[in-house]
């Protein structure tokens, strides 16, 4: 007959496998620290389980076949908080749709780590500071969406670099300085930058004077 030591080394593990954990995926653990940061009135995550494999089978988060995370819908949905550095570890996310909701403080520079991104639409939030100059790395991006929030200071230059941006919005914001020409800025219009403090254009080529900014 086996010791009870000897009973507990081998059922030890099988028991520690079946309690409830976190995932060990590390796109669920990144969107369950979300969630933690939010409030939720109208229950719309309810189905996020942090003891699931991956989270795939949640609602409002869209999976590739390889069940990498490569959308989060939580648009028009009631929400409030703050975006925490955890975001900028969903990979592999190509759509971002957190627009007309209540989030508010600083958005994070973390997001800049998502090299798929294809869309960011954060507008008619609540968000503060600046634009992160993070976002210079985000070369996939096309569609970028900040309108109607409170962010602060100037255009980043360094978004000049986004070559495959097609739609850049940040009107209804409080931002300062001058509206940059270079790379896909000389295509986006005048409507983009409306209700700021913005002045410009500025002369293609010279370097920019943020007077007051």
């Amino acid at each position: 007959m086996a010791s009870p030591s000897l009973f507990s080394f081998f059922l030890l593990p099988i028991l520690l496998s079946l309690s409830p954990t976190l995932s060990t995926n590390s796109e669920g653990n990144a969107l369950h620290s979300l969630r933690s940061r939010l409030s939720d009135p109208t229950n719309i995550l309810q189905s996020w389980d942090p003891t699931l494999v991956n989270p795939c089978t949640w609602f409002h988060v869209t999976c590739d076949s390889n069940n990498h995370v490569v959308r989060l819908d939580l648009a028009n949905s009631n929400i409030s908080g703050s975006l925490g550095p955890e975001l900028g570890e969903l990979k592999h996310l190509q759509y971002l749709e957190l627009y007309r909701n209540n989030f508010g403080g600083k958005i994070p520079m973390e997001l800049g780590n998502l090299k798929n991104l294809i869309s960011m639409d954060l507008y008619a939030n609540r968000f503060e500071g600046k634009i992160p100059k993070s976002f210079a790395k985000l070369k996939s991006l096309r569609f970028l969406r900040l309108n109607d929030n409170k962010l602060t200071g100037s255009i980043p230059r360094e978004l000049t670099t986004l070559s495959n941006l097609k739609v850049f919005d940040v009107s209804n914001n409080d931002l300062c300085g001058t509206i940059p020409v270079d790379g896909p800025f000389g295509s986006f219009p005048m409507e983009s930058y409306e209700n700021n403090r913005l002045s410009g254009p500025e002369l293609k080529g010279l370097v920019p004077y943020d007077f007051g900014c």
